[in-house]
């Protein structure tokens, strides 16, 4: 069973899940403390996030609609670092 622990580093708690023998980081806990969401809001935006996304997806997601998902990344463009659907 995994398990929640909390560490603290430069005065902010982050997350961590311990799972076998594996360790996992909450990213959202360390985007937290610099930018609030902001930092979140633009790695969701970055078109290699949405593919590194879909690639995962892909591998782990047995359910995973490889059509729906061409038509959002097909959709994507990039236009000064922001996410744009056309």
């Amino acid at each position: 069973m995994a398990k929640n622990k909390k560490i603290t580093i430069e005065g902010a708690e982050i997350t961590v899940l311990s799972q076998d023998a594996d360790d996992y980081i909450s990213l959202t806990d360390m985007a937290r403390t610099q930018l609030q969401d902001v930092v979140i809001i633009k790695w969701l935006s970055l078109k290699s996030t949405i593919e590194y996304l879909g690639e995962w997806e892909s591998l782990y997601n047995p359910d995973f609609n490889y059509t729906e998902f061409g038509t959002i990344k097909n959709a994507i463009r990039i236009n000064s670092g922001d996410l744009i659907f056309k």
